[in-house]
């Protein structure tokens, strides 16, 4: 993932909310969110390149995301930080115990913010000025390729918009509209340069990168995804995807039990 906003604990009828886009080249090969054959509590999309992911949830009752970190690209053998993801939502530790246990091997990945939520705990992990993590509080939390709740302007938008959305009129599950959401993902405004960030890679790439959804032939949104899950367990998960100039691919929607006993 790219950008990710998340409510925690502070809806009614919603634990988590999760809404966020993964930005990737296009010809990177991927496959869209599934169920996967060798780990089926694992629900979310694969990168066939290095078999991690970018977010996911287990139906034991764990979800996760992760985010590169924008920053100058460093010579080194570094590991997929999509692994990050996809072993986390294999493992058996709680979110505490692999917060913890990843600070002291953090190093050997490629830049990344990672986000790891169990049915009692949430934790943010990076490894980006130094491997650090923190217990992630109540309230709505944005997250894209610099450290958490960076003030970017696509961040303050989408952090604005779920906001707005939890405030407004509560539905029942069966029945949520998540389209607002959806709308300010694929939401395609550049920011205004004096608000760009500085992350070293040149002002026309920052402002190509500014907008929530990024449109391009080689590099682009390739899936906006929702996952929203209840305090009873009820969850759903749901990814648009889309392809080189933002044609679109095709929506998948999973409703299952989280980590239900």
């Amino acid at each position: 993932m790219c950008l990710i906003a998340l409510a925690l604990d502070v809806h009614p009828l919603y634990r988590l909310i999760l809404a966020g886009n993964r930005d990737e080249f296009h010809a990177r090969p991927t496959t869209s969110l599934s169920r996967w054959n060798d780990a089926p509590d694992v629900l979310a999309g694969r990168d066939l390149e290095a078999s991690g992911t970018w977010m996911g949830v287990s139906a034991r009752g764990r979800a996760c995301v992760v985010t590169n970190v924008r920053e100058p690209l460093r010579p080194g053998d570094f590991a997929s930080r999509g692994l990050l993801a996809s072993d986390y939502l294999r493992a058996a530790q709680s979110a505490e115990e692999s917060a913890h246990a990843l600070l002291a091997k953090a190093p050997g990945y490629r830049p990344f913010n990672l986000l790891l939520f169990d049915k009692h705990d949430a934790y943010f992990v990076s490894n980006r000025p130094q491997p650090n993590t923190q217990v992630l509080t109540a309230g709505i939390h944005g997250l894209s390729n610099a450290t958490l709740d960076t003030p970017w302007p696509k961040i303050r938008r989408l952090k604005q918009a779920l906001q707005d959305w939890i405030a407004k009129p509560q539905a029942d599950f069966e029945h949520e509209d998540f389209a607002d959401l959806f709308a300010v993902l694929a939401d395609e405004t550049l920011a205004a340069d004096a608000d760009l960030p500085n992350t070293g890679v040149g002002i026309e790439i920052e402002r190509r990168l500014s907008p929530a959804f990024i449109r391009g032939p080689h590099y682009g949104t390739r899936a906006c995804s929702v996952i929203a899950i209840t305090h009873g367990g009820e969850a759903v998960f749901i990814e648009r995807r889309f392809a080189a100039e933002a044609a679109f691919e095709g929506q998948t929607i999973f409703r299952f039990n989280y980590g239900i006993e």
